[in-house]
């Protein structure tokens, strides 16, 4: 009976513990609601945000997504689509995309009025106004992809609610200051307009710093100017930071450098299992004896529309290489050498993780060069505008590389490039250890985006994690009133001293007048 009596209590302590002990447990925050928009018209962009979608509604949260690019309604997923409003950047002539997005610094207040265009056409729309004027939200959280303007963290004022950022490039460029409170030291990390991944001789330091400036005072002049031409009503609320940011950023493609613990590194989390590939892709394939190589410029720009000079370039020198080549190639089919298989589209996922590929030829983009560092392949990059240098120069650092310029390229110098890819087994081998480094992670992007976004909505935006340089004034942060205090303690003890030395001059003075005249 005693022994009943025991168990019995024990029973009734141990429901007791763990109770006490699961109210500390923080608990998922299951079902939440999700507003999120896709402000870009970039298929880059989107196949960033749509991945993190998938995450959340895998987890069990509830989305509802303003995007350019539809792909049809299921359970806990809506679209609105707001492609009627919205460029989208897609399938662009070479020359047209170089000219005006070749060189970023030039466009910085061209980008800021088009920000604020698209802010106008996502807060026009009759689903959006319809969200912002419940006073009272059904949403738990923003998702939205920033822009250059402070318009985008209107949605999460007006309905009061936390707001993460989600950027699909490495680096947060000259919106870090507004973003997170800090600026990355521009002798150690490049700004995203630059051409160089890691800014290495003064000359490049140089450049990095007078491109911080410049971009940043033109980023904020125009910002201002277009607030007192244009007004809108987004411009009454003062912009607030992010709670959280995610980047595309992973050791392999980003160099290491300090950064604010609420920016989140999630880069590759559009990688999803890969599919079969088509059987006459694999059989092209696995039909090579000496391997393929795979040429695609991916969403952006069209390999058919290159200038004739280009193309020829290409063909004729793939057509002496002993490997088979797989080409994107969007247009009517023109004679192509016998080792070359041209398609519209082309599972470039898969393709670069067949162990036949040897080579990738690409003109930078982000997405594919995770592909490519996943699959282990080595890179001969055009990069073309925005981030592309940069991203194609970390790789050239990292010995998995080339880069070329597209405009000037030569068949010879394209060709030797290919062979020197091909034949020297440093590029492979350095691949393969991109690889390694790449997949070895504590935990997968999707994790860290489930956990994080949870983590935010559970602890109602997690402030604990925003820097205290968001409160400080520009002034300060650069301790330019310490600076202005010191100089002034300075001047100060440099006139004291004056002074006295200058009586001490005028006493000497006095006394050797004195002296000389008792002397006579």
């Amino acid at each position: 009976m005693a022994l009943k009596s025991n168990t019995m209590y024990l029973h009734l302590f141990l429901i007791l513990i763990y109770t006490f002990v699961g109210s500390w447990i923080p608990t998922p925050a299951e079902g939440a609601r999700i507003l999120a928009v896709e402000t870009v018209g970039g298929k880059s962009h989107w196949n960033f945000m749509s991945s993190i979608l998938r995450v959340l509604v895998d987890n069990g949260h509830n989305i509802t997504v303003f995007t350019p690019f539809t792909g049809g309604n299921r359970e806990n997923y809506t679209e609105v689509d707001i492609s009627m409003g919205s460029a989208k950047l897609l399938d662009g002539q070479l020359t047209e995309l170089i000219d005006k997005y070749g060189d970023l610094k030039k466009i910085v207040g061209e980008m800021s009025v088009m920000s604020r265009i698209l802010c106008n056409v996502i807060y026009e729309n009759s689903k959006m106004k319809e969200i912002l004027a419940n006073t009272r939200s059904d949403f738990d959280v923003v998702l939205i992809e920033p822009i250059l303007s402070e318009c985008v963290s209107y949605p999460a004022i007006k309905l009061n609610l936390p707001l993460i950022y989600v950027l699909p490039v490495p680096t947060l460029g000259i919106l870090e200051r507004k973003l997170t409170g800090d600026v990355s030291n521009p002798a150690v990390v490049s700004l995203n307009v630059a051409k160089f991944g890691i800014p290495k001789t003064l000359a490049q330091r140089a450049i990095n710093c007078a491109n911080l400036i410049y971009c940043t005072v033109k980023y904020k002049f125009h910002e201002l100017y277009n607030q007192f031409t244009e007004p809108q009503e987004y411009d009454l609320y003062a912009p607030i930071p992010p709670s959280l940011t995610f980047v595309n950023r992973h050791f392999t493609i980003e160099p290491a450098s300090s950064i604010s613990s609420n920016v989140v590194g999630i880069g590759g989390i559009h990688l999803k299992a890969p599919k079969k590939l088509p059987k006459d892709i694999l059989e092209f394939i696995e039909k090579s004896p000496h391997g393929v190589v795979f040429l695609t410029f991916g969403s952006t720009v069209k390999v058919a529309s290159l200038p004739e000079h280009i193309k020829k370039a290409f063909i004729e020198s793939l057509a002496q290489i002993p490997q088979r080549v797989l080409l994107k190639y969007e247009d009517e089919l023109e004679p192509m050498p016998n080792n070359v298989m041209t398609k519209n589209w082309l599972p470039q996922r898969e393709i670069l993780l067949h162990p036949k590929v040897k080579l990738f030829i690409s003109h930078g983009g982000i997405s594919g060069l995770y592909e490519a560092i996943d699959g282990g392949v080595p890179v001969l990059g055009f990069p073309l505008f925005a981030d592309q240098p940069r991203n194609i120069d970390n790789l050239v650092n990292s010995g998995m590389a080339i880069s070329m310029d597209i405009l000037t390229i030569t068949k010879d110098a394209f060709l030797k490039n290919v062979l020197e890819l091909l034949n020297n087994e440093k590029y492979s081998a350095n691949a393969k250890t991109a690889s390694k480094i790449f997949k070895d992670q504590p935990m997968s992007p999707e994790n860290l985006v489930a956990y994080w976004t949870e983590y935010v909505i559970r602890h109602k935006g997690a402030p604990h994690l925003k820097s205290h340089a968001l409160n400080l004034p520009w002034y300060q942060y650069y301790l330019l009133d310490l600076i202005a205090l010191l100089l002034v303690f300075i001047i100060f003890v440099f006139f004291i001293s004056y002074k006295i030395l200058k009586s001490i001059s005028k006493l000497f003075s006095k006394d050797s007048r004195h002296t000389k005249s008792k002397s006579e």
